[in-house]
């Protein structure tokens, strides 16, 4: 059965207000000392809409990620009353909270590839440079 277009495209509509507007709580509206700078990079709403998983980017190690993570958890039920104010909805979705890491994995995966670059290059160079050059046929 495939999916309806208008379901979905409501659905990336409320998860994309979600995002704004929790967004703007954290810059603005949250005054948790755990939560340190961070931003919300997704929301995925699951398919019947009484669940969403967002995602916050935070600027620092794994330690503020795991304290404004924390902050973000303990302020779920206020963050749920202010996004039913805010939007006018009957029901918002149950929010879980999940440190973004795929920009630091990312640049982890990018400098491996770098790595392995370089050691292809620098083993052609050396097989190059350590084997005989090649008879050219015809050449007495």
């Amino acid at each position: 059965m495939p999916e309806q277009r208008a379901r979905k495209y409501h659905q990336d509509r409320v998860a994309e207000t979600i995002r704004e507007e929790i967004d703007a709580m954290i810059l603005g509206d949250l005054s948790d000392p755990r939560i340190a700078s961070a931003y919300v990079t997704q929301v995925m709403l699951n398919p019947g809409g009484k669940s969403a998983e967002v995602y916050v980017q935070v600027d620092g190690g794994p330690e503020a990620e795991g304290k404004t993570v924390e902050g973000l958890t303990a302020a779920r039920g206020w963050i749920r009353a202010e996004l039913k104010d805010r939007m006018g909805k009957r029901h918002i979705p149950e929010l879980q909270f999940h440190a973004d890491r795929s920009e630091r994995m990312a640049g982890r995966i990018d400098e491996l590839l770098t790595r392995t670059r370089k050691r292809n290059k620098y083993a052609a160079a050396q097989e190059s440079a350590t084997s005989p050059l090649p008879e050219q046929p015809g050449q007495d």
